[in-house]
């Protein structure tokens, strides 16, 4: 039997794995029963390595020894510390990625090797081969790098096969903001422009609304919790809880009783916060959304009136704020025929299939286009001067990929033999402005006058959203492609290789065990939340379900699991 490509959709909240199974893609469960697994890790006390729900309830009880929201962290050299470790993005992706791995594994009852991985349409390309090499550690060949609304567009546009429309997709996930303008044509899905913010997400509500409240315990109790992780993090963790009862109603409280805050001691922490209150707060965060809905209009040359249908993606478009400016822009209410956390990793898994070139998908065809302008620093002539630091696109935003451009340049000085090429990615006309990617130097070039020796360079663009660039010299006919391995964020074969070493020897929990692990750190995280007898009697749940862990019988464990979880279930109720 042929080995499945699995469609992987590596979210900065939030992971999940998809494969097309009789035409329709089902996402596959993690060891707990859910489809999607919490893009987060954490150090357990026994040095063994935990992720996905078990990590997540330590975000509140061992803030220190857990990472969230490294997924923004990609294709830079920022590191997290959990306890004795230090670990960058693609490390503690590729533990998702792995986790991920096992979990279809275990599904499917054979290997999985090779997987399409979603990655934010604004993500450059050190963002994507941080990706790619994240992949590559967790032990996975990444097939494809698929944009994550392209891949929602994917997943929309299969069971739309007949119709002839032109859509815009908004997701809105955890941590990135993109915008897709596609159309449809008798199964053709057609890119005609994307647009993003890959800083602006669920996550920046949350942090908004959780910065609101510290302002106003620090007002009230002169004590700022900011100034102590473990009670921002119990802080924050109430935020959140805040954040989702308040897309369902018009107020909703910030409860964390017993914070403590250094020397003021413990403050019980009760704030009702209204949508009208929170929505006032998120009014620069809905501002920025609409630049990015604005440039993906003008790039597509259209107007909002020219759009049939809006799609909703990503979990943070739940919020009444986010449908309502989306209803507001385009003069029609959005839709939400797709689970908004689970399109994504559809869409992955529809990808995979063409990959894998099944039949169920074979009269699918979708095309993609560059998010951003690529091109070179050039020193512009001015009267008899040049100036430097001047942007020369190569590859425009909207260009259809795959796609391969080529410029020439000349030198600009007398005798010149070495000429820097250095790339950037952004829009505007002065490259400090942009963002740069990489630079390396070509030499060999023949000594002449300024101007008389000419440099071919070519960027060519793949489908994966990776770029190469190649220089030529045209008098010796001297090629060399762009090998960029000291960037910041740029992890080298050697690195790779060490990296997947290390994730060799780290004791990732067993699959088997995390139903345990969930239930104690789940059980572990409410405890401190409650107060009185409810708080006793939730102790005395966990001192049983340690004591049957110590026992060891299967049957015992089990049956005291389901106790605990009963109990956590009640008791969370009024948390």
């Amino acid at each position: 039997m042929t080995a499945p490509i699995v469609g992987i959709d590596l979210g900065t909240t939030n992971s999940a794995v998809a494969l097309l199974q009789d035409g329709d893609p089902v996402l596959l469960p993690n060891a707990v029963g859910r489809e999607l697994t919490p893009s987060v890790v954490s150090v357990g006390d026994d040095g063994r390595i935990l992720v996905g729900d078990a990590a997540l309830a330590r975000m509140t009880t061992a803030p220190n020894r857990t990472a969230a929201a490294f997924k923004r962290d990609m294709g830079t050299e920022r590191t997290a510390r959990l306890g004795d470790r230090e670990l960058g993005a693609p490390q503690l992706s590729a533990l998702v990625l792995a986790a991920l791995k096992a979990d279809a594994e275990a599904y499917l009852g054979q290997p999985v090797t090779e997987a399409v991985v979603t990655v934010p349409a604004y993500f450059d390309d050190l963002q994507r081969q941080a990706t790619r090499a994240a992949g590559e550690i967790a032990g996975l060949k990444v097939e494809r790098i698929i944009n994550e609304p392209t891949a929602a567009a994917l997943a929309y546009g299969l069971h739309a096969r007949e119709r002839e429309l032109r859509a815009v997709v908004l997701d809105l996930g955890g941590g990135t903001f993109d915008v897709t303008v596609l159309e449809i044509v008798e199964g053709v899905i057609e890119i005609q422009s994307s647009a993003g913010d890959s800083r602006l997400g669920g996550e920046d509500f949350v942090d908004v609304l959780a910065d609101r409240v510290a302002t106003r315990v620090t007002r009230e109790h002169r004590v700022d919790p900011r100034l102590h992780p473990a009670a921002m993090a119990r802080l924050r963790a109430a935020c959140e809880r805040c954040k989702r009862e308040l897309t369902e109603a018009p107020s909703a409280r910030v409860v964390a009783p017993g914070l403590e805050l250094g020397e003021a001691g413990a403050v019980d922490l009760d704030l009702e916060v209204t949508r009208d209150d929170a929505e006032g707060w998120w009014g620069d965060l809905l501002e920025r959304m609409g630049r990015p809905v604005r440039r993906a209009l003008m790039d597509a040359e259209l107007t909002a009136d020219g759009i049939d249908e809006v799609l909703l993606v990503g979990g943070a478009t739940r919020m009444p704020c986010v449908v309502r400016l989306a209803a507001q822009v385009f003069g029609k209410m959005p839709l939400r025929s797709l689970p908004p956390d689970e399109a994504v990793a559809m869409g992955a898994a529809i990808q995979a299939a063409l990959k894998q070139g099944d039949a169920a998908v074979d009269d699918l065809v979708v095309t993609d286009v560059a998010p951003f302008t690529m091109g070179i620093e050039v020193a512009s002539k001015v009267g008899e001067r040049y100036v430097p630091g001047v942007f020369s696109p190569l590859i425009e935003r909207g260009t259809v990929i795959p796609c391969s451009r080529v410029e020439r340049f000349s030198t600009v000085s007398d005798g010149q033999s070495v000429i820097n090429v250095e790339v950037y990615q952004g829009e505007h006309a002065q490259v400090r402005f942009n963002r740069k990617l990489g630079e390396y130097n070509v030499g060999g070039i023949p000594p002449g006058p300024a101007g008389d020796q000419h440099l071919d360079i070519r960027f060519t663009y793949d489908l994966n959203g990776i770029l190469q660039v190649e220089t030529t010299v045209v008098g010796t006919g001297q090629t060399r492609e762009m090998i960029i391995e000291q960037m910041p964020g740029r992890l080298t074969k050697t690195q790779i290789a060490a990296a997947k070493k290390q994730m060799e020897r780290l004791k990732i929990h067993p699959r088997d065990l995390l139903p345990n692990a969930v239930a104690l750190e789940r059980a572990e995280a409410l405890h401190v939340e409650l107060r009185g007898d409810a708080r006793q009697a939730l102790a005395r749940a966990i001192a049983g379900f340690r004591a049957a862990l110590d026992g060891q019988e299967p049957v015992v464990i089990d049956r005291a699991r389901e106790e605990l979880n009963a109990a956590v279930a009640w008791f969370g109720k009024g948390s």
